[in-house]
């Protein structure tokens, strides 16, 4: 079983040391691969070229870069840097739309066609991570670029998606997609039929599923559950992932924690595996006995 996990990316001045304390740990213990979010804190592709270069062997992950602020020809250099400093093969580029909230208040930018923003970045994006020239002119956004960061090799890249037009454009333009508060019961009806079925009506190879959850063992299942509730609260309040709850019946995010003994725990990240996902991504909520025992079990699952 392919198991990886979600790095919280440390505060302070040496948040990149911590961080490549952390990505070493992630590799010693077995981990096939480890993911870092983009939010308001590091930059997740700099601090991972910062610790990747340090750290070699494990897969390296964002979880995911919003494309919004960022012109797909800037990210596709930054990433291309990245990829050069951590070796290759190593990178993976999770991208995503975020949120409106997100894009228009806080970045103060249109969010109002993101399905078409998304298509024509990626029309600029992909054939610079193959080190394409790319000369395009989209209703959204526009480049006449090229690249001469020394890649060896592509860099894979997973999106975001959930709804039914996303999943489908993940599957037939890029390597599959990598999930957040989405679970069995949708991943099994929803996400990996569309994605197979897209995936091979345009010829192209089986997708990957990158399923995050957040995962605890513990004896006190309730106070871990009241935990969940606190330090997810706010994905029950946005609309895409609201959308993924309401598949999944779940009445808010520590429905989706998968929390309990060891036993229990493995149990459900089998049902995760077995309903489509390609790989599941370990996020881990508390501190202490507990935390060694979630990674414990984690590494012990891996293959």
């Amino acid at each position: 079983m392919r198991i990886g996990i979600m790095l919280d990316p440390p505060n302070g001045s040496d948040a990149l040391l911590r961080l490549t304390d952390d990505l070493r740990q992630a590799a010693d213990e077995g981990f096939a691969s480890a993911w870092v979010t983009h939010i308001f804190g590091l930059d997740a592709l700099t601090a991972l070229a910062v610790a990747g270069s340090r750290v070699p062997g494990i897969e390296l992950g964002t979880g995911v870069v919003p494309t919004y602020p960022r012109h797909p020809g800037a990210l596709a250099q930054q990433a291309r840097t990245t990829a050069l400093a951590v070796g290759p093969e190593r990178l993976t580029l999770g991208i995503g739309l975020s949120h409106k909230i997100v894009i228009e208040n806080m970045y103060g930018l249109d969010f109002s066609r993101p399905a078409r923003h998304m298509n024509e970045y990626l029309s600029v994006l992909l054939p610079l991570l193959e080190g394409k020239p790319v000369s395009y002119t989209g209703e959204t956004l526009s480049a006449n670029l090229n690249m001469d960061v020394p890649n060896e090799g592509r860099i894979p890249v997973l999106m975001a998606a959930m709804g039914p037009h996303m999943l489908r454009l993940a599957a037939r333009r890029t390597d599959g997609t990598v999930l957040w508060m989405t679970g069995p019961v949708t991943i099994r009806s929803h996400v990996a039929p569309l994605l197979t079925e897209a995936a091979a009506e345009a010829g192209r190879p089986a997708p990957r599923v990158v399923c995050p959850l957040p995962v605890c063992v513990t004896d006190d299942v309730d106070a871990a559950r009241q935990r969940a509730a606190k330090t997810f609260k706010v994905y029950g309040t946005l609309p895409s992932y609201r959308a993924m709850m309401d598949r999944e019946g779940a009445e808010g995010p520590a429905d989706l924690a998968i929390v309990g003994s060891e036993d229990q725990v493995a149990a459900r990240i089998h049902e995760v595996i077995a309903s489509g996902a390609t790989e599941f991504v370990g996020v881990l909520f508390t501190r202490g006995e507990s935390a060694a025992r979630t990674r414990a079990l984690l590494a012990g699952l891996a293959d």
